[in-house]
């Protein structure tokens, strides 16, 4: 789980039994935001590999799949 999951359940929780104030409101935007560029660019790099494959171009799959591991073990905790 990447820590800005974490930190946006955290908010959601709060959020359930009162309002956020305006500073998590902020924290939630930019964990939101993380999120959204996150998962953009690990469907790109997925496209990707999948256009290799089709293509057959086996380094080339390697070399984003390599991408897609860097990419996801940067936000492991």
């Amino acid at each position: 789980m990447m820590p800005v999951h974490q930190r946006m359940a955290e908010l959601w929780t709060e959020q359930k039994t009162r309002k956020l104030t305006f500073k998590e409101i902020e924290e939630m935007e930019m964990c939101l935001e993380a999120n959204a560029n996150y998962a953009r660019k690990l469907a790109s790099l997925y496209n990707l590999s999948l256009m290799a494959s089709m293509t057959k171009d086996w380094d080339w799959q390697h070399e984003i799949c390599a991408d897609i591991d860097r990419l996801e073990l940067q936000f492991k905790l």
